[in-house]
């Protein structure tokens, strides 16, 4: 089979805008460090202009912080990006920027859309009543649609995917026959690691309609993986560490699976070959049997990309916990070490999701052998 037409670029960013559409529908804020509200007493005016003790260093508030989802980018010191706040309320659509819901100390403050008042509370936008409470039927019927911090990152890691095999398939057609080379002589390894490694062995002959889901899957992976390692803009989003990423990305593998399903895997779902007082226990094992293997997927890329990022943030915050510039060596050490081992990670756990979700294909589209 050709490269070019494992490259169908059409194909690739339909597959790929497809997922990226599931997945930022799909994708709210997770939980995060709470934001101080902004006092509004005359005790708490005082409390702020009264001198206060050196706060402790709390390194579980800093990890949330960085693994959590938001509806801000962080750049530096107290710079961050505001970005859209998209939300479908009882009163109509709302869309404004986040820099709404803070002040100038990075407190969370009540912003009146017009429509609405809203509050982000711990990262999760409130609607609130006409007392400053939160009115918690209004804020039930309200639909979160913004494009958080993780979104962003998507957008930006489908960005460079497009550009970069959107050239590699433009190349594949003007230099037939010769040696590639540039962004061609790069990815072109890869693919035939996907095809020859991961597609054939698992799925069989009928590989190649699969092929651009594959490589869809490993390389949207890979990319979020690679740019979640980067500590600095347009890097540090933690999108596949955020078990809504995971989730979406499982359910997709999930239908495709079962839309691909022929007869011989139903049968051996619904008719297997066993005594007839044991079909009712078979039925149950299978069924959940088919929802096991994606949630399989979903928690390992999840709990893996997850913990590592826990892991490096964890050693730097040593430093900080014993104030001392001895543990410093130490501490960066092994960052350094725990940052080399995770650009293997990043691209492991693209290898495995994608080899995972060809064997689950390859079960569903076995031919029948006697």
């Amino acid at each position: 089979m050709e490269f070019s037409h494992i490259l169908n670029y059409k194909n690739f960013r339909l597959t790929t805008l497809l997922a990226v559409f599931l997945l930022f529908s799909s994708i709210n804020s997770f939980a995060e460090t709470p934001l101080t509200v902004a006092p509004h007493s005359e005790t708490a005016a005082h409390n702020e202009t009264a001198p206060t003790a050196e706060e402790k260093f709390d390194p579980t508030v800093t990890i949330l912080e960085h693994i959590s989802d938001t509806h801000s980018w962080h750049l530096f010191g107290h710079t961050s990006i505001a970005l859209p706040v998209i939300l479908f309320t009882p009163n109509g659509l709302d869309i404004f920027l986040s820099s709404k819901l803070v002040n100038e100390h990075h407190q969370a403050v009540a912003y009146n859309s017009g429509k609405n008042t809203y509050l982000n509370e711990e990262e999760h936008i409130k609607i609130l009543a006409a007392d400053g409470e939160i009115d918690e039927e209004a804020s039930a019927h309200l639909y979160d649609f913004s494009i958080t911090k993780n979104v962003a990152a998507m957008f930006i890691a489908v960005i460079m995917i497009l550009l970069v095999f959107t050239k590699v398939a433009s190349a594949y057609k003007t230099r037939y026959g010769k040696a590639p080379k540039g962004l061609q002589s790069f990815a072109e390894p890869f693919i035939i690691f996907v095809r020859d490694d991961i597609a054939r062995p698992n799925i069989g002959y009928k590989y190649e309609k699969f092929m651009p889901l594959l490589l869809t899957i490993f390389f949207f992976i890979w990319f979020n993986n690679l740019l979640g390692l980067i500590p600095i803009f347009p890097g540090g989003a933690n999108v596949t560490g955020n078990i809504a990423f995971t989730l979406v990305l499982s359910a997709i593998v999930l239908i495709i699976v079962n839309l691909n399903g022929n007869k011989y895997y139903w049968s051996h779902i619904f008719k297997p070959d066993v005594p007839f007082w044991l079909l009712p226990i078979m039925w149950i094992v299978e069924i959940i049997g088919i929802f096991s293997k994606p949630f399989a997927l979903m928690i390992r890329l999840f709990a893996n990309i997850t913990a590592g990022h826990i892991i490096i943030l964890s050693l730097v915050s040593l430093i900080f916990i014993f104030k001392s510039l001895a543990i410093a060596p130490v501490s960066v050490a092994f960052v350094l070490f725990m940052s080399v081992l995770e650009l293997l990670v990043a691209f492991l756990q693209a290898f495995i999701f994608t080899m995972l979700t060809a064997l689950f294909i390859g079960t569903a589209v076995e031919e029948h052998h006697h």
